[in-house]
């Protein structure tokens, strides 16, 4: 009898498993499937965040690359401007600078000009006087005696008379 189970206890098995399905299908089977799909619905959700995360972070890198690009050409167009501008000022302070370095050579060579003809024109005042005192230590030394002095003396009165 142990072995075969008799028709009153698989009756009652079966209304116990029944009435056991009935009751968890009620309350327990609804909030259990409920929860599996709002777990569902909520991995599904991730998901499409997940995706759009992905192809957000794909558009903000392609924006930050096309950033970089502008940022790149706009620094390369910095150097170009300022390697103009230091060119032209290079230039420019070359050109003043020869411009002031022949300014500066025209005025020594009018400096030098001006005292080369101060030195002539002191030369000649230093010879004229020289050539005076010696005349006129000449002239006394051959005016001497009153011999001299008569004769030269009618020698002027003579030439003037002629002229």
């Amino acid at each position: 009898m142990l072995t075969t189970p008799g028709f009153g206890l698989v009756f009652w098995t079966t209304v116990t498993f029944l009435l056991l399905v009935v009751l968890l299908r009620k309350f327990a089977w609804k909030p259990i499937i409920s929860a599996i799909q709002q777990r569902n619905n909520a991995i599904d959700e991730a998901l499409k965040a997940a995706e759009n995360a992905r192809l957000e972070m794909t558009q903000l890198q392609g924006d930050n690359e096309k950033l970089l690009r502008d940022a790149q050409k706009e620094r390369d167009h910095l150097m170009a401007e300022a390697r103009k501008s230091r060119d032209k000022i290079i230039e420019e302070a070359s050109a003043k600078a020869r411009e002031e370095a022949e300014r500066i050579l025209q005025s020594a060579r009018e400096n030098i000009h001006y005292e080369k003809m101060a030195a002539i024109t002191e030369l000649k005042n230093q010879i004229a006087s020289l050539s005076l005192e010696i005349a006129e230590k000449l002239i006394q030394e051959s005016l001497a005696n009153d011999v001299k002095q008569q004769e030269l003396a009618q020698k002027m009165v003579k030439e003037i008379s002629f002229n």
